[in-house]
């Protein structure tokens, strides 16, 4: 029995949670986009990065995916919206993104 449980208790360990999709809509130049680029990947937490400072299909992409949302970086975990840097690092700070990246 005690091989079961530390057998359980390795395998729980070693077992990885599959990475949510991470979307990441940018402008040249934005000093959040680099910052909020710079949290996901000192976590190891790989995204998608969609630059819209030119505008584009990208740019009305973002606008339809989150109407209210004027500024950059517009962050997107399994296509849902949390807003910008600001916003995705006080979920960090409360300790709630990383149950959300699943590291």
């Amino acid at each position: 029995m005690a091989h079961l449980v530390t057998y359980l208790v390795t395998s729980l360990e070693t077992c990885e949670l599959p990475q949510p999709k991470v979307e990441i809509y940018t402008k040249w130049g934005c000093p959040y986009c680099v910052a909020a680029k710079a949290l996901f990947d000192n976590k190891g937490v790989s995204y998608e990065e969609y630059d819209i400072t030119m505008g584009g299909p990208k740019r009305a992409e973002m606008m339809e995916r989150a109407p209210t949302a004027r500024t950059v970086p517009q962050i997107f975990i399994d296509d849902v919206a949390y807003g910008g840097f600001d916003d995705v690092s006080a979920l960090d700070r409360a300790g709630k993104l990383d149950p959300l990246l699943n590291v």
